[in-house]
This record gives C-alpha cells, structure tokens and sequence, in this order.
C-alpha cells in the first residue's frame, strides 16, 4: 500500500468525449485552483492522489472507453496508488445508479450539471465570480466556446436531451466579456461549440441571435479566427453567411452535421428537413459565400435503413463533394425513440458502410487538396512534431480536419503565430508547404 503523507492532495482531471466535456472541464479546473488544490489534466504523473473522470455517453463506443477509464482507475485505487476517484459527466449522469451499483470503487458519482456538489465533496467552495473562467488545456493561441448548453430537438437516435436538459443560450455581452478574456490570455481563434450553434438565443431573445452573437465576438481585439461548430441544418438562418462573408475573422468553415440524405431515414431520424431542402440549403450557402468549406457527418445503420438508402447517400456525397466528412455508425442508445424499434442493421454491415463512404471522401479530399497546390493559405501553427511544423488553414478544425506540414530543416515558423504557407503537395489528408518570407507577400 502507498504510504499516506501530509503532502496536499493534487487532482488529475481524465476528460473524455467531445470539446463540449473539454470546457467542462476547464471550468472544473479552474474552480479547483480557485481553491488552492494543485491540479493537472490527463498527466501521466504518478503522484496525483486524487482523480475525477468527466466520462462520455453519447454512443456505445463512448461510453465503453468511459467504462474502461473508470475500471483502470477503480484497480489503481484498489492497488492504494490513488486516494479517492470521483466520476462526472454525461456517462454518470445517464447511468448512475447502475455504476454506483458495479463499481463501488468510485467515491462519488455527479451529474453534468453537478460542479458545485463535487466541489463540495472535496471541501471546497464554488466561486461565483469565476464563472465563466476557465484553466485552458488547449494550446493557448485556440479555445473552445461553448456558447449553449442542451438541446431542444427530439432526434430519434440522439440522447444528448437526457444527458445535458434543455437548450440554453448564454447572453451575447457574457459571451463577449468571456472572449476579450480569453484573448488577453493569448487566444487567436475561437472554436464555437453547442449542442447546436443555430438554435443560440432562441430561448433568451426569442429568435435565432447567432448573426449577432457573430457579430460582436468579431470585433474584440486580438481574435483573428472564429469557427462554427455543430450548425444544424433545419431552419437554417442564412444571414449567418452574410455576417460571415463581411468579417475577415470569421472563417468561412462551417461544421453541419448533415447525419443522412434519403427521406425516409431522415423522417425516421426525426431531422425535421428533406432531401430537396437540404440540397437546396447547401446551394444557398455555397451561392453566398463561394469558397466556403464544409464539414460534416453522416450516421448510417440507422433501424430500417436499406441498401438503396446508402447509394442515395453515396451519389449525394459524390455531387455536392463536401470539403470534410465524418461517418458514424448508429448506436442503439436508451430512452431515445429510435429504441423502440429493432436495431436490424448487422454491425459488419454499419461498419462496411461507413468505410465505403469514406472511400468515396477519401477521392473527393484527395481532389481537392491537390487543387490546393501552388496556392497560398494563411496558416496557424500549432505544433511541432518531428521534423515538421503543423500548421492549420481557415478551413481546418483542430483534431479532425487536415493538417499543413512544413519541414522544419528550411522553414521557421512560431508555436501560435500565423504564417503564410504555399501548397507544394497533397495528400487525402494532408497538404505540405513552405512558409513564404514576409518579403514575399
């Protein structure tokens, strides 16, 4: 067994699932060293005494890595390496009287909305005028924004209303305080993020305030890039792409999961949109603002789904030739509505669709960055890995989008700094390029 000491407690805070569980997590962190307690995230130091998981639950896969997190560290306790192990988040919110029931390892287990309850446990006091304020796990020249919590829509697959409640916008001036804040502490490029980013002040201002909400964040000093995460697509307010067109700090990027194409699966998914209208909605927005990159992701074995269903949505990738793409499998989830019916689509058979569209984006990506060659891109850097710099266009998230690499021998570029980059090679992936000297713009 570890020998207890009278060293302070230090906490070691595992984030899993989405950048929404990020920020989560950062206001945690912050809270926590409000609060004098010495606090790390996901290090691999074996002297944090205490651990708190912020678990996911949104599909199978998720909430299995969530499970396994907590099972690791269940062991370690049992093994006298930690103290204490406490759980939050969407897994614990969903599923907590069972795992209280399983793994009685864990100390406490809290919600998604619980923070000042944890903070109790380990004796400490919420701070009110932290709100807002968060300890930053990102780099610090990028920083999510969680501009809403919650979802009002009903989509059949989806169990993000159990687990997070109901949309709610923060106001505009909040939201804009939070971001002079943030780029006084270096942040370049706000990553908007909610359940869904058009949905925003709906609740607060009774109509769709996002074209506003742009427009402010817009104008604080030292911001130089704002990205649109998880804009759904029914009702979408296209006013957001004028404001985007007219600010040279809004990336023209858009992240809008599409999820599927044929009728009937999205009747049955509960999308509130059809096929016509989502063609028609992407032509508007191309229409507006040419250039525009968008990103989004399709669900297929959805109950019912058939095979005609996935070449309808195969030959709708083919023509609208989408700049970035995700392909997830359905996920039979409890207490959505889509439970009520037989998950009749074989796993091998979810899985080969999947890889078979994203076959289809991999020709589709390699195309399109090849067309990139010769050409210049403002770029982020974000890092250095091996012999290269990996730098970022407008057009790319962190993460999940493509990557510009930049070979260190003969480039010089600055962890956070923008640079001008021209294209020399593509990959499906990935572009490669050389910073072009100032002297050269």
């Amino acid at each position: 067994m570890k020998a207890k000491t009278l060293k302070k407690d230090k906490i070691n805070v595992i984030t899993l699932g989405c950048s929404k569980n990020l920020v989560d997590s950062e206001v945690m962190m912050q809270q926590l060293e409000a609060n004098d307690f010495r606090v790390s995230h996901e290090s691999s130091s074996d002297d944090n005494n205490i651990i708190i998981i912020n678990t996911c639950g949104f599909i199978e896969n998720a909430k299995q890595e969530s499970i396994d997190t907590i099972l690791q560290y269940a062991d370690a306790k049992k093994q006298g390496l930690i103290d204490k192990l406490y759980v939050t988040g969407c897994l614990s919110q969903r599923y907590r009287d069972d795992l209280q029931q399983e793994i009685g390892e864990v100390d406490a287990w809290f919600g998604t909305l619980e923070l000042p309850r944890l903070l109790k446990t380990l004796g400490a006091d919420y701070q009110h005028e932290l709100i807002g304020e968060r300890l930053l796990t990102t780099p610090q020249h990028y920083a999510y924004m969680k501009i809403a919590e919650g979802c009002d829509r009903t989509c059949a697959f989806c169990a993000i209303p159990i687990m997070r409640g109901g949309h709610v916008s923060r106001p505009i001036p909040e939201l804009t305080a939070r971001a002079r804040e943030l780029a006084k502490q270096g942040v370049k490029e706000l990553i908007l993020i909610a359940q869904e980013l058009t949905y925003y002040g709906v609740d607060i201002y009774k109509k769709r305030a996002l074209a506003e909400l742009l427009q402010a964040l817009s104008a604080v000093d030292g911001i130089e890039w704002i990205r649109l995460h998880y804009a759904y697509p029914s009702r979408f307010p296209l006013e957001v792409i004028d404001v985007m067109k007219a600010s040279p700090n809004i990336c023209n990027y858009l992240d809008m999961p599409l999820q599927h194409i044929s009728d009937k699966v999205l009747k049955g998914m509960k999308r509130q949109i059809s096929k016509q209208q989502t063609i028609e909605l992407i032509h508007q927005i191309r229409d507006r603002l040419p250039g525009i990159a968008i990103r989004t992701t399709m669900l297929v074995g959805f109950p019912g789904e058939r095979e005609e269903d996935i070449e309808e949505l195969e030959a709708f990738i083919r023509d609208m030739k989408f700049d970035r793409l995700g392909v997830f499998t359905y996920s039979h989830e409890e207490g959505t509505s889509a439970y009520a019916q037989a998950d009749d689509v074989p796993e091998t058979t979810k899985q080969e669709r999947a890889a078979r569209l994203m076959e289809v984006q991999e020709d589709i990506s390699l195309d399109l960055n090849r067309q990139k060659i010769g050409r210049r891109f403002k770029t982020m850097i974000d890092r250095k890995e091996g012999e290269f710099f990996i730098g970022r266009t407008e057009y790319d998230s962190p993460e999940v989008d493509n990557e510009v690499m930049i070979p260190a021998a003969n480039n010089y570029a600055r962890i956070g700094d923008f640079a001008w980059v021209e294209v020399t090679d593509a990959q499906a992936f990935d572009l490669f390029g050389n910073i072009i000297p100032k002297t050269k713009i």
